[in-house]
């Protein structure tokens, strides 16, 4: 009942339609419940702290059962590239953050918002994905539903 309650109120506040398969609102839930995890590089558990792959392999595992592996770089060629128009809450968006393709990736939300483990200075927090800082680090989106 709760679950249903949630994705009652997940879909009313984003502006794109859940995935049939609802694999994607299973991915946001479990992302959200990772806030404030603290960033280790290299890191794959929340225990132990996550980088960013670290993050979406993680969630993607835990969340779906579907089991992805590697870096952001690796995580971009597994997945079925995707126009940021047709963006879906649970898919991943990728970042040029250390001056080459696709060295960051988070989950979309959905609503303009994207979950990720930041870097050593930060915890896992959400960022508007329209804020000039990430729209010009932007290299692709993609799917994975």
């Amino acid at each position: 009942m709760i679950r249903w309650l949630f994705l009652l109120f997940l879909s009313s506040c984003i502006s794109h339609p859940l995935p049939s398969t609802h694999q994607g609102a299973d991915v946001v839930i479990f992302a959200l419940g990772l806030l404030d995890t603290q960033y280790q590089f290299g890191g794959k558990n929340p225990n132990a702290g996550l980088d960013c792959s670290g993050m979406v392999t993680y969630i993607y595992q835990e969340a779906i059962g579907m089991h992805l592996n590697g870096n952001a770089k690796m995580l971009a060629q597994q997945g079925k590239r995707i126009h940021p128009q047709d963006l879906r809450p649970g898919d991943l968006v990728f970042f040029n953050t250390q001056q080459r393709q696709f060295s960051h990736v988070g989950i979309f939300l959905g609503e303009d918002k994207f979950i990720h483990a930041p870097n050593s200075k930060g915890k896992v927090r959400v960022e508007q994905f329209s804020k000039p800082y990430w729209q010009k680090r932007f290299d692709g989106a993609r799917t994975f539903f």
